[in-house]
């Protein structure tokens, strides 16, 4: 399986970027998915994340408000949009998918996703 992030990029803060996450060998549809990320130095983080069918969402407290997570599944992808983005946000960002299809139950422990992505950099400037 594999899992890839895409959409990062250099920002100002204020600024917004929409990551896109998409699958090769896998029907991403079927699947819950997670956006996690990690700074440097930090431990991997919990974003949000989306229920197979996009029914349920999750998200940290610290996104309220800004982030918003959702998924097309006719285009197999799945979407983080970041709004008034700040420094603090600077990270690889990942998306994570568990391993059973059509779970339902979503988590912010990332043991509690299987495959992961290899990431996208979102660094935001001062």
């Amino acid at each position: 399986v594999q899992l890839q992030a895409s959409g990062g990029g250099l920002v100002q803060a204020g600024d917004s970027l929409r990551l896109s996450c998409r699958a090769s060998t896998l029907t991403l549809s079927r699947f819950d998915v997670a956006w996690f990320r990690q700074g440097s130095e930090k431990e991997r983080e919990f974003i949000a994340a989306i229920t197979w069918s996009g029914s349920e969402t999750y998200y940290a407290d610290f996104v309220k408000g800004r982030f918003t997570i959702s998924r097309d599944n006719a285009k197999n992808t799945v979407f983080l949009q970041m709004n008034n983005l700040k420094p603090d946000d600077t990270a690889v960002y990942y998306c994570a998918v568990p391993l059973i299809p059509n779970r339902g139950v979503l988590t912010a422990v990332p043991n509690g996703y299987d495959y992961w992505g290899q990431g996208t950099q979102v660094t935001v400037s001062s």
